[in-house]
């Protein structure tokens, strides 16, 4: 049942890649063998049914010919359906199983046997129940409103329009055992969809669970250094905004570092860029090893990283600056290649009263610099 939900909600799964989504080859031929799936179900219920007609007709309540022309009747309308599908007519619409006009055919086809056949007609309004169930599951509100206006028209037509006597033959022991079956079947269907749509609820829920999952993700790699697993140059800035916005309401500190892989071009030029990507990478996981949870860390461009530091002093900084370069430099980085190594210089300032993010990584900028200029391989403050 469960299989069946899913294969229901193809088409509803499918629209949420956009309005038409595009269809191949193999997804046409999928859509039309669900199609036959659910027509010949829809052709078993006829059947069923034209074997309570003949229990009726036994019974002398009906005749035999209102047995066989249901069936026949049924298997047309299931075989024009199955005709259409099958030439593609059905591709042509949004709705692609034409759940509407299908219920519609098939309630108008329900009321004109029972005014055919009105002392049997309970087996007929019955089965009334039973299409507008199947349709529901899937029609919008609106389509759901024509079908049941279709129903009630025909239902007005049948009860106040004519004066033929709806019956729920019950007088011999034949009769009863077809009424019997009549509700057992209405009952058992009904019970089907019940389960159908339970199916279909909870594909639905697991829909949106994966949906919710493929969100999550895209949100993070928007977020995120594809190479390194740091916050990218977007991302560290929202947050260094934010940080900034935090201090100027309640007046805590903040720190910021940029940081530098010395002789990283070197790096490439030598050992190759596949070498460099994983140099980035260890010294990523080396900085993620080493810091609080609440400071943030993100590729500011090329081998330059920025880390916010919330609520530590310039001097506080600079001692945890200078830990994390003796941890980088410190790292075995011969096991990519013999006699490798590899160091960090970073230029660190404070956050100051009213200021911007511009003129604070300005500031930061220019203590890189001077590390660099006074040889590599060391925190300077600003």
């Amino acid at each position: 049942m469960a299989g069946a939900a899913s294969s229901f909600l193809g088409p509803i799964a499918g629209a949420l890649d956009g309005d038409r989504p595009k269809l191949t080859a193999e997804r046409l031929a999928l859509r039309a063998r669900q199609r036959r799936q659910i027509q010949a179900m829809i052709a078993g219920c006829y059947l069923l049914d034209a074997v309570v007609l003949l229990i009726y007709a036994h019974a002398g309540t009906t005749s035999v010919g209102v047995a066989a022309g249901y069936a026949l009747t049924g298997i047309a309308l299931v075989a024009i359906y199955v005709l259409l599908s099958e030439r593609g007519f059905h591709e042509r619409f949004r709705d692609h199983y034409l759940v509407t006009p299908q219920s519609a055919i098939n309630m108008v086809n329900l009321l004109v046997f029972t005014y055919i056949a009105p002392k049997v007609g309970v087996l007929f309004l019955c089965n009334l129940f039973v299409v507008f169930g199947f349709g529901a599951l899937r029609i919008s509100a609106r389509q759901t409103a024509i079908v049941w206006t279709v129903m009630v028209l025909g239902l007005a037509t049948l009860f106040l329009g004519t004066d033929k006597p709806i019956g729920m033959p019950a007088g011999t022991t034949l009769e009863r055992l077809a009424t019997m079956l009549v509700f057992a079947l209405t009952i058992g269907r009904c019970m089907c969809l019940g389960i159908f749509s339970s199916s279909m609820q909870q594909s639905l829920y697991q829909s949106g669970l994966k949906l919710k999952e493929a969100y999550r993700r895209i949100e993070e790699l928007a977020e995120l250094d594809e190479l390194t697993g740091a916050f990218n140059r977007r991302s560290i800035m929202r947050m260094l905004d934010e940080e900034i916005a935090r201090c100027g309401r309640n007046g805590s500190s903040c720190a910021v570092a940029l940081i530098d892989l010395d002789h990283f071009k070197r790096i490439n030029d030598v050992y190759g860029h596949p070498i460099g990507d994983e140099v980035l990478r260890t010294f990523a996981i080396g900085m993620f090893a080493n810091l609080r949870s609440i400071d943030r860390f993100g590729r500011y461009g090329g081998e330059e990283f920025l880390l916010v530091l919330p609520d530590l002093s310039q001097d506080q900084a600079m001692r945890a600056l200078q830990r994390l370069r003796t941890i980088i430099a410190d790292l075995d980085w011969s096991a990519f290649s013999p006699g490798m190594q590899v160091t960090i210089s970073a230029g660190v300032t404070t956050l100051r009263r009213r200021e911007s993010a511009d003129t604070l990584l300005a500031r930061a900028d220019g203590a890189l610099y001077t590390a660099k200029a006074e040889g590599r391989n060391r925190i300077v403050g600003a």
